[in-house]
């Protein structure tokens, strides 16, 4: 029915949903399988529920999750700057250094990371002592590889290369998402590339590098596991150690399972804050347009009526 032109108001329209039979029924069957999933499971005394929570802050399992996140923390600040420097190297004009960033790209994505990690913990066989001499001056430094290619060493060697190589295409990605007319008119005005890169490229490259870069980070936490092949003492080689003595083991893989979902629900949180941050001039955008919509809404509904 059509209302008097006088009476058009917005609070007049009333939106009603069509009701879905079909989303109810599927609502209620999730629920029922999780019910009885869920009670199957806490019942289930094999999965010894009271040792798990025994072992939580077990002091073994605490300095084996230091230890995953040093671990976590050192490969990703590592893989980014090392990430960043290939990035660059990939844009550049320079075939040289094109193609020497595109090798490195193939061939540390294209090996898998438990394979690098083995390599570089054996390095010691291909290399067996590292040193400098200079003429008229002799042997400055000696060291034998051994000495310094320990476990954690090796860890963060062997992943940091490894996410490189991922992260070079995140932050390449990333740069070539701003226009380039915005680069060529900073360089007009005379500014350093470096300059460019630093004040107009990267914080508008940030919305587009922060989301893969925070899946890459929760990728990797779990990736370090397996520093176990190399007995660095992390969360799950200590719940190793521990279950191999006392064969507790689903108690203390439900432990690792707890640590580790905890960790990424952690670092979830952080990347959402960090993505409104850096996103805040879009969310500025689109409320700045809404309510420009918003406030000609009613008088184009009016004028339609008439």
């Amino acid at each position: 029915m059509r209302l008097p032109s006088d009476k058009v108001s917005i609070e007049h329209l009333v939106v009603i949903k069509r009701t879905s039979y079909v989303l109810f029924i599927g609502t209620a069957l999730t629920l029922i399988v999780f019910y009885f999933l869920f009670t199957a499971i806490a019942e289930n005394q094999a999965f010894g529920w009271p040792i798990a929570r025994s072992y939580i802050f077990n002091g073994s399992i605490l300095r084996g999750l230091r230890q995953t996140l040093t671990l976590t923390a050192t490969i990703m600040i590592a893989s980014i700057i090392i990430g960043a420097i290939i990035a660059v190297m990939r844009l550049s004009s320079s075939k040289i250094l094109n193609i020497f960033s595109s090798a490195y790209i193939w061939f540390f994505r294209g090996t898998p990371a438990l394979l690098q990690l083995i390599f570089w913990f054996n390095l010691s066989i291909l290399i067996r002592e590292l040193s400098l001499s200079l003429p008229f001056f002799g042997t400055i430094f000696a060291i034998k590889t051994n000495d310094f290619m320990t476990p954690f060493f090796s860890a963060v060697i062997a992943l940091s290369l490894h996410e490189a190589g991922y992260m070079a295409e995140i932050i390449r990605a990333g740069i070539k998402s701003v226009p380039s007319g915005q680069a060529e008119a900073a360089r007009s005005l005379g500014m350093h590339p470096f300059l460019v890169l630093k004040r107009i490229i990267m914080p508008q490259a940030m919305r587009f590098i922060v989301p893969p870069t925070g899946n890459e980070t929760i990728s990797l936490l779990k990736m370090t596991s397996l520093v176990t092949f190399i007995a660095v003492d992390d969360l799950l080689y200590a719940a190793q150690s521990i279950y191999a003595r006392t064969f507790e083991t689903i108690p203390l893989l439900i432990v690792v399972a707890f640590w580790y979902l905890s960790v990424v629900t952690l670092l979830s949180i952080v990347q959402y804050f960090i993505e409104i941050h850096y996103g805040r001039s879009e969310f500025r955008a689109q409320s700045t347009v809404s309510m420009i919509l918003n406030r000609l809404q009613i008088p184009k509904l009016k004028t339609a009526h008439k």
